[in-house]
């Protein structure tokens, strides 16, 4: 009798400690609401993609972290954001990685022009080694990286003429990212670029300040840019990996147990967000011919393009870690190798 009363009681302590060791668990993820703020509207693939995020986040949580989302710009260009997460006003945010290079300058290098012929070449640098280099300088920058999405190659779209050959680019004012390398890609070109944060960018457009910007087909089409744009050109000139990031100073307050919630969420996110990009990139391209003149820049012409932007890409290899650059295009051939 003594022994089956032991067992019992050793049986209820263990059921309580196991108990008392869930609740303990549970308590761990405390109320909370994430600002996130991105360039796009809640219906382009990065809205999408912020979405699933904020869903996935609010569920796993138990409903004890809320992600409140600031889409459009609506809380200022990629440049003040950045610096809203690095001073802990702002907790999250995605946007292309090129701009990174602010703060740590190796991210330049996924913004060379036409260095990617196709998804599965900027897939392999940023989800391998490469990536991995890039997300870690981040860390001393008050910033840390969630993962990379996508925004598919930029399109030039413009008021004046189709962009048929290299000369059409003369002296066209392109809004451009506030990035040296494309200020100088487009200077290069013989165009005359002009940085200007996205929240901007339409009103300049609508008001002809600019003659034409540059993005993403999905981008275009999402912030109705064909309303003030009469020509589409199709030159694939750069693809954009983005950084889905949130601040240090936000980080450093969560404890273990939500920073694993986050990261789960974001890595299904990424997932989700990259196959809504790859639907809408073609979708996004029909429903633009039905507004603004299309045209596809000839192989041989895009090669007067990559050759015209050569002494740019080389400028600012001599400017980044030599190691890494190497290791990217070894990447980038070992899938052509493949193909």
């Amino acid at each position: 009798m003594q022994k089956i009363m032991k067992s019992l009681l050793a049986g209820a302590c263990a059921t309580s400690l196991l108990l008392g060791s869930m609740a303990s668990h549970a308590a761990e993820i405390r109320e909370r609401t994430l600002r996130f703020a991105f360039q796009n509207v809640i219906e382009h693939p990065q809205g999408q993609g912020a979405q699933k995020f904020a869903d996935l986040l609010t569920q796993s949580s138990g409903g004890k972290i809320k992600v409140r989302l600031f889409p459009g710009g609506t809380l200022g260009g990629d440049v003040q954001t950045v610096s809203a997460l690095q001073g802990g006003t702002l907790d999250l945010t995605v946007l292309n990685s090129g701009i990174l290079a602010a703060q740590a300058k190796d991210f330049a290098m996924l913004d060379f022009p036409f260095l990617f012929n196709n998804v599965a070449e900027a897939h392999a640098v940023i989800d391998g080694p490469v990536g991995q280099n890039l997300a870690a300088q981040l860390d001393s920058k008050g910033l840390i990286s969630l993962g990379y999405w996508d925004l598919g190659f930029r399109n030039i779209t413009n008021s004046k003429h189709p962009i048929n050959k290299l000369e059409d680019m003369q002296g066209l004012k392109l809004r451009v990212i506030q990035s040296p390398i494309y200020l100088e890609t487009f200077s290069a070109l013989g165009a005359n670029p002009v940085p200007m944060a996205f929240p901007e960018v339409y009103t300049g457009l609508e008001q002809h300040t600019i003659d034409g910007q540059e993005n993403p087909f999905t981008v275009i089409e999402g912030s109705k840019f064909y309303e003030v744009q009469k020509y589409l050109s199709v030159t694939g000139h750069i693809f954009n990996p983005q950084s889905f990031i949130i601040g240090k100073k936000t980080w450093d307050r969560l404890n273990e147990d939500e920073k694993k919630l986050i990261k789960d969420a974001a890595v299904e996110a990424q997932v989700f967000q990259r196959k809504v990009t790859a639907q809408s990139m073609e979708k996004a391209r029909g429903n633009l011919e039905k507004h603004v003149a299309v045209n596809d820049i000839s192989p041989e012409e895009k090669d007067r393009f990559r050759e015209r932007v050569q002494p740019v890409i080389e400028k600012f290899s001599k400017e980044l870690d030599g190691s890494l650059v190497k290791m990217m295009y070894a990447e980038i051939a070992k899938v052509r190798a493949g193909q």
